[in-house]
């Protein structure tokens, strides 16, 4: 939720689009600018997983990011969504998952799906989701991101490869698009092994201590 007043520049954007789209609040969402409206939430699913494959074709669950988000949740407070403020149409989202490493536990968050579609894009949205979240993530007290994406662009948005070897991800990847950004420095240092959703990582876990127990 965001706190405090909305930024001069859009409130007036913003209680214009609201008149508009009759929205019943504005607790949890402003005017990013006179384009779009941004929402701290999950998009409706079926609007979602139509403009996740329009940005992306329906060879998007083949890639390994998805594999780290199977039968997860998003992290609360970390998902965002950008509404057309001229036709009311999805035209972008963002989410963070929680990550662990294995053996080891450490933390992180993974960033993604990043999309935009394809009727907005190219013109700074994605950036701007992109960056609400790492800065809501920051705030909230997490230390490391994540992603499986193209190093020019994120790049210029503080993400860098991880270094060869230091973690692996379940099956095939292209190490080079594994990127990280860190929220609080030295975040990624130490972090080591297998990355894994936290609902598996704590099945291992069981497993482990089971085992040791007998």
């Amino acid at each position: 939720m965001f706190a405090g007043p909305l930024p001069a520049l859009v409130q007036g954007a913003w209680c214009h689009v609201h008149r508009k789209m009759g929205w019943p609040g504005m607790e949890d969402s402003f005017a990013i600018d006179e384009r779009f409206v941004l929402h701290q939430g999950l998009a409706p699913r079926r609007e979602e997983e139509a403009l996740l494959d329009a940005a992306f074709g329906l060879a998007r669950r083949t890639k390994a990011s998805y594999r780290l988000r199977e039968g997860s949740q998003p992290v609360a407070g970390l998902s965002f969504h950008a509404v057309d403020a001229a036709s009311g149409r999805l035209a972008g989202v963002v989410s963070f998952w929680p990550l662990r490493s294995y053996p080891g536990g450490r933390q992180a968050l993974l960033l993604g799906p990043l999309a935009v579609h394809p009727d907005f894009q190219n013109g700074g949205l994605g950036a701007m989701l992109m960056q609400t979240g790492l800065r809501t993530a920051g705030e909230a007290g997490h230390a490391l991101v994540l992603l499986v994406g193209d190093a020019p662009y994120y790049g210029r948005h503080g993400f860098a490869p991880v270094p060869a070897g230091q973690l692996l991800l379940p099956g095939p990847f292209d190490a080079q698009r594994l990127l990280y950004r860190e929220l609080q420095p030295g975040a990624l240092a130490g972090m080591e092994g297998l990355l894994l959703p936290e609902w598996r990582y704590a099945q291992l876990q069981a497993r482990s201590t089971h085992q040791a127990g007998q």
